[in-house]
């Protein structure tokens, strides 16, 4: 999985008249937890853009000088009215335990019934995933050339390398519905077929 650098600083202060200077300042405040004990650092709103305003799944490095820290956003907190970040939390990646994290879903193929005139219907853009690290899937491929009309993909169907996937077996990510046109076509095509045939002539 491809990683975004934040440069940031480690915060000596942490109560709420230093966060309200920080976030005056364009900066956000940030914990890091996972480790002996929790970092708290602040860092650049605009550092965050790249990591928070994507689809895109990102691990992190945390550089705060003198450390150097792995890890995965694990929460954020925004503005309910301006959008603007107001805190994050993220946690330490340990290359030797696995971590659950959720992955963009790409869908891959075409689908028979979609040429035939069916709706492809997207449940789930994102999948939660659980791996070591270096073993962390930058999407999650779901395959639609066998789908037709009226078919689902579950879950059980994704091939998973080196990571498992943290779902119930009957969990769709999506399907082919059938589209009111193909509905009419199938209709019309179902009402000439019961339809009398004509006279043979002499």
């Amino acid at each position: 999985m491809k990683s975004i650098t934040i440069k940031g600083s480690e915060r000596e202060s942490v109560g709420k008249v230093a966060t309200k200077a920080l976030r005056n300042a364009g900066a956000v405040p940030c914990v890091l937890y996972g480790g002996n004990q929790p970092v708290h650092f602040s860092a650049d709103e605009r550092a965050f853009k790249s990591l928070v305003y994507t689809p895109n799944a990102h691990t992190v490095v945390i550089d705060l000088g003198e450390k150097i820290l792995n890890a995965v956003l694990q929460d954020i907190q925004v503005h309910p009215v301006t959008d603007r970040i107001l805190h994050i939390d993220f946690f330490q990646l340990n290359e030797s335990k696995e971590i659950t994290m959720e992955v963009p879903v790409k869908i891959v193929g075409t689908s028979p019934g979609v040429l035939l005139g069916g709706d492809l219907r997207l449940n789930l853009r994102r999948l939660k995933v659980k791996a070591l690290p270096k073993n962390l899937p930058d999407f999650i491929e779901a395959n639609i050339s066998e789908l037709e009309m009226g078919n689902k993909l579950y879950v059980t169907k994704v091939e998973t390398n080196n990571f498992k996937l943290i779902h119930p077996d009957n969990t769709v990510i999506c399907q082919v519905k059938i589209s009111r046109a193909a509905m009419k076509a199938a209709q019309e095509a179902a009402k000439a077929a019961k339809a009398p045939a004509g006279k043979k002539k002499k």
